[in-house]
């Protein structure tokens, strides 16, 4: 997809300030600090659309971006910040759910992964929660640059295994650096929302 138009909507909490489900959605999760917001800014070609920050666990809503009015990219909360309160995790949790639950024009989500490492306890649970819920998803291993080729096959290995899935090809390395696998990901996007509306 060539972006020319895309805009950032609204930080949302709860369903009634969700923009109007008119066209397909797409999630981003992870673990802070996975690059959510690099990737975003990566694959609409605008370096500070989606705020980047040092410090991780600062994404505490769902945040909405208008991608040639045509989708929704919806950056959502990292997970795995340890200097986060319980009571905070909790309604991250609950918000996530609700969110995951009904969101009626939700196509995929990314599960984005760190390239460099095994995916982490919780990268596992929220594959098992998108499968519970039958909510397509594909995994994205960000700072793909950051590994040697040479090892890519083992660190590709490395994901299958840790998170249960069928083939290699449900993970795309990718790369905010040098844009690494950036048509490849909207070739991923397009399709499911092509097979979604389809009818």
């Amino acid at each position: 997809m060539q972006v020319h138009q895309v805009e950032f909507l609204i930080s949302a909490v709860r369903p009634e300030q969700y923009p109007e489900a008119d066209r397909p959605e797409i999630a981003l999760a992870g673990r802070s600090n996975v690059g959510k917001s690099s990737f975003i800014n990566t694959m609409v070609r605008r370096k500070n659309i989606a705020r980047t920050s040092s410090k991780p666990g600062k994404t505490q809503q769902l945040n909405y971006y208008s991608v040639e009015d045509s989708l929704y990219f919806v950056d959502v909360p990292g997970y795995g910040y340890a200097r986060v309160s319980k009571s905070e995790k909790k309604k991250w949790q609950e918000m996530l759910e609700r969110y995951f639950r009904t969101r009626a024009n939700l196509v995929l989500a990314l599960l984005l992964v760190d390239f460099r490492h095994a995916p982490s306890k919780e990268d596992i649970q929220m594959k098992e929660f998108f499968e519970a819920y039958e909510i397509p998803y594909f995994v994205i291993a960000t700072k793909s640059d950051k590994v040697k080729r040479s090892q890519w096959n083992k660190h590709l290995a490395q994901i299958k295994e840790s998170l249960d899935l069928v083939t290699e090809d449900q993970i795309l390395p990718f790369s905010s650096k040098t844009a690494e696998a950036k048509d490849e990901a909207w070739e991923i996007i397009e399709d499911v929302i092509a097979g979604a509306y389809e009818d």
